[in-house]
């Protein structure tokens, strides 16, 4: 009795399916410009993430990990969280807008001292947020 499967000998010839797999097997490791790059392209306003990974032969999951880890190292080292904006002169002349007259700084209307510290409530002010300010002094 034969132990293959009829649909893969049909003539009962006796051959065999074999399925090769090359490749060096295991996990793929990707080196840091590999995964630099990816990180790079992954950012791009109009990149989808799955398939920037499918390019690069990881996986979304990958992907995401490789960013986080690039965000964690760039907070280690101090770097800022916020990249600035650079405007490019295109050659006219460009003047600086003039500053608006400073109105007169309104009074506030409550001024609370609890110890060394004060604090000053100015009528537009958000009730919520002196509300837990005033209980954060307290405690």
């Amino acid at each position: 009795m034969s132990r293959l499967d009829p649909l893969l000998d049909p003539n009962g010839s006796g051959l065999r399916r074999i399925e090769v797999i090359t490749g060096a097997g295991g996990r793929r490791r990707w080196s840091e410009e590999e995964k630099t790059l990816a990180v790079q392209e992954s950012q791009a306003p109009d990149a989808v993430v799955s398939q920037v990974a499918r390019r690069h032969g990881a996986t979304p999951q990958q992907l995401f990990t490789w960013r986080r880890e690039v965000r964690r190292r760039a907070e280690a080292v101090g770097a800022p969280a916020f990249v600035p904006a650079i405007a490019e002169n295109s050659g006219a002349a460009v003047r600086a807008p003039t500053p608006a007259p400073k109105a007169a700084a309104a009074a506030p209307v409550v001024e609370i001292e609890i110890g060394e510290t004060h604090v000053w409530i100015w009528r537009d002010a958000d009730i919520g947020m002196a509300t837990a300010i005033l209980r954060a002094l307290r405690t």
